[in-house]
């Protein structure tokens, strides 16, 4: 179905369920554990391999960049709504990391160099590295690889969460709009069907009497039922029959000899869901264009069964054909577009001349009850 959902209300909804920055926050940690869980896991590997290097030795070089590094990472994930605005534009979002590049740098040579000789004093050994100079160089041009790996990871992870939320509120718009085109669609129907109902009444009331109170009492009935299906676009099928059904009593009381209807509906379809006055439209057009124009009998026949697992709903007519140059009116045309809104390609509305009169042919895809 291209209705992505059954909105409760017409409007933005807040954005349960979407991937947020937060969310992806396990992501990132779960990454950055298991990197450096397989640097340390390398060092020592390496250190089995030097009998002068003892297996805490690599422990402690990595696991004191680890302990640093990981304090970075902690200010960098704190910062990083500051900086989703800039998602959009990479090389922003990127110099806004990466001007702190050289504070990092600074205060982690400083605090991975102290922790390192601090644990070795402590083991009554000297820790030995090259010169400063150098250890500034090498150190500072390994974190900025370092770094540019993390963030291009933690920019994947935002861009992710960020299209993820993006998308979730995309989405909620079409929901919100899909409801409120089909709330005016169906706001169209009521009054339109009440306009004609009560023409019904008007003309028989200087005629007679009795007959206009019995359709007055009718109208009664009517309305209450598709008062009901106010608050919701579908409504069951039993529903929606019973509410056409209604209608027909009204305008065959009208016309009285002149319209016969048969029902040939399968009632095991009854429970199924379809849009709430779909069907008034297409009886009301065989009232207007077969019955009313002619003094010939009509036979009027509404159908409901399985084909090929949809749900085909068909209300014909005998006694007249469309015209060449017939064109749909505006019943017809809403509710060909509430079936395109609420199903897609995947629903019809058709009306063709069969035999000696005209049908209007509903096709509705299957759905759970059909299966």
């Amino acid at each position: 179905m291209n209705l992505l959902a059954n909105p409760s209300s017409a409007g933005i909804h807040t954005d349960h369920g979407a991937t947020s920055p937060s969310k992806t926050l396990p992501t990132l940690w779960a990454l950055w554990a298991a990197f450096w869980l397989l640097m340390i896991c390398v060092a020592l590997e390496d250190s089995l391999r030097d009998p002068l290097t003892h297996w805490w030795e690599p422990v402690l070089w990595e696991g004191s960049s680890t302990l640093v590094l990981t304090v970075w990472m902690l200010l960098a994930a704190r910062v990083r709504g500051r900086y989703g605005p800039y998602l959009d534009k990479p090389l922003i979002w990127f110099g806004c990391y990466l001007r702190w590049l050289p504070l990092v740098a600074v205060t982690f040579i400083a605090a991975v160099y102290s922790i390192r000789e601090g644990a070795y004093a402590l083991m009554g050994r000297t820790y030995a590295h090259s010169s400063w100079s150098f250890v500034l160089l090498y150190e500072s041009s390994k974190l900025a690889i370092f770094t540019g790996l993390w963030l291009g990871v933690l920019f994947g992870i935002d861009s992710y969460g960020q299209w993820q939320l993006q998308r979730h509120r995309l989405l909620q718009t079409q929901k919100a709009l899909t409801e409120a085109q089909l709330a005016q669609l169906q706001g169209q129907l009521r009054p339109h069907f009440l306009f004609n109902a009560l023409n019904t009444i008007s003309a028989l009331m200087h005629t007679d009497v009795a007959r206009a109170d019995r359709l007055v009492a009718a109208l009664g009935d009517l309305l209450r039922v598709s008062l009901r299906s106010m608050d919701s676009e579908m409504t069951p099928l039993a529903e929606e029959l019973r509410t056409l059904e209604l209608y027909a009593d009204i305008m065959r009381e009208r016309f009285r000899s002149r319209v016969t209807l048969t029902w040939q509906v399968d009632k095991t379809l009854l429970d199924i869901p379809v849009p709430a006055l779909l069907l008034q439209p297409l009886l009301e057009n065989v009232f207007k264009h077969a019955v009313e124009p002619t003094v010939t009998p009509v036979h009027i026949t509404i159908g409901v069964r399985r084909e090929n697992g949809a749900l085909e709903i068909v209300v014909s007519n005998s006694g007249s054909l469309l015209a060449p140059e017939h064109r749909n009116g505006v019943g017809f045309r809403n509710c060909q577009e509430r079936l395109s809104i609420i199903y897609g390609s995947a629903a019809s509305l058709l009306v063709r001349n069969e035999g000696d009169g005209v049908a209007a042919r509903v096709l509705i895809p299957p759905t759970s009850h059909l299966a």
